[in-house]
């Protein structure tokens, strides 16, 4: 049997999604592979200088400024982040080389940002020629020492052209690039969902005949959602909300204690958003690769916004989506209504689905086989009978 590890965090919630969709997948396809997820924060706790001085994790931070918007002047902090991991480098490489001592293993492969270089180091000392993978998670790099490092013994696995272009910017050869359909998701995205949406509407104490949003700012939530809800509640349109809060409590107590004129229906944290996207009809959130990807495979055009507040390993993701024709971006979701009308509109709708009907992702169930390929395993089919494509039967509303 070989042993996978997998390194996550969960600053955000893609990389623990990453994490867990992988090794699903290579359980539904019943590999003979020990997949073992490993949380990075808690491997160098001992090393994290925040949480030192203020008793703070740094993915607790991080998580902190997405649910409250204080992402402004975010390129700052991560570039001082950035230079905090450099100063720490030897410290993280020798607890690193230990712990991969203790916990041996055929392949590893990283989901996570910024400590790249570290783990491939202390990784390639103890185990010299046994591979070591980068999951990118987002739809882009954000250079310098964000995803891609420029070191010979990382192999990247990219979701994009842009992606795979930056690799080889980084002077990777082609042997170290692999490129997918896409950004890795939960493998219960592709399930068939033969659900009526006017059903699942009526479920949720919503109307089954009115155009319905499904608000959505990642695990976490963020506090913006209450602003887009009540813009959206004064402008009159015929629309109703899904507004998924993540483990953001205090968030959807907000919302569920405000009198809406406009039908709305509150979600805490929940693994159904597959489920719930079905009700939709588009989705209103930040420009996460998650989000973006999640809404592709569900056939969902998308109402984002992008300035100065949006994460910078961010902005490319609006960038894709005006590229692709699969939704809208709005400088402000202070013009949210606007936006909305502008999705309304039958023939700009109509425009953005057949957009998103183009976009194929199956990333998930082509990522494994890269994974074979470097153990030296035979290939199988990458996609088991019990994951098809989403289908989805547009109703007219």
């Amino acid at each position: 049997m070989k042993k996978v590890h997998v390194v996550f965090h969960d600053g955000g919630g893609g990389h623990r999604n990453a994490a867990v969709a992988l090794q699903t997948v290579i359980s539904e396809q019943q590999r003979d592979w020990q997949i073992e997820l490993i949380q990075f924060q808690d491997l160098t706790d001992r090393l994290d200088v925040l949480r030192k001085f203020t008793g703070i994790r740094i993915q607790q931070q991080y998580n902190i400024l997405l649910q409250s918007g204080w992402t402004l002047g975010s390129t700052y902090l991560l570039r001082l982040l950035q230079a905090t991991i450099r100063i720490f480098h030897g410290p993280l490489v020798n607890l690193l080389e230990r712990f991969w001592r203790e916990k041996p293993a055929d392949l590893l492969v990283s989901v996570i940002p910024h400590f790249n270089r570290q783990i491939c180091e202390s990784w390639t000392k103890v185990y010299p020629g046994r591979p070591f993978v980068t999951i990118i998670t987002d739809l882009a790099d954000f250079p310098p020492r964000f995803w891609i490092e420029p070191i010979r013994d990382q192999y990247v696995i990219a979701g994009t052209e842009k992606a795979a272009a930056q690799a080889r910017s980084m002077e990777h050869d082609d042997a170290h690039i692999f490129l997918t359909s896409g950004m890795i998701l939960r493998p219960d995205f592709y399930l068939e969902d033969s659900s009526d949406p006017a059903e699942l509407r009526r479920g949720m104490a919503l109307r089954p005949d009115l155009p319905t949003a499904i608000v959505l700012f990642g695990g976490h939530g963020s506090k913006v959602m209450y602003s887009i809800t009540e813009r959206l509640n004064a402008a009159g349109l015929p629309l109703q909300l899904i507004l998924i809060c993540g483990r953001n409590e205090e968030l959807a107590a907000r919302l569920r204690a405000h009198q809406w004129q406009m039908p709305v229906h509150v979600v805490g944290f929940t693994k159904e958003v597959h489920r719930l996207m079905r009700a939709a009809d588009f989705l209103i959130g930040k420009p996460g690769p998650g989000s973006v990807a999640e809404a592709m495979v569900r056939k969902l055009p998308v109402l984002i916004e992008c300035n100065a507040w949006t994460l910078p390993q961010e902005r490319y993701n609006a960038e894709w989506v005006k590229e692709k024709g699969v939704g809208i971006v709005l400088k402000s979701f202070e013009d949210v209504a606007e936006g909305v009308r502008r999705m309304l509109d039958p023939a700009a709708l109509a425009a953005f689905r057949r957009n998103v009907a183009a976009q194929e992702n199956h990333a998930v169930f082509e990522i494994p086989e890269i994974l074979a390929k470097l153990l030296g395993e035979l290939p199988q089919s990458a996609k088991p009978k019990e994951f098809v494509p989403v289908s989805r039967v547009w109703e007219s509303s």
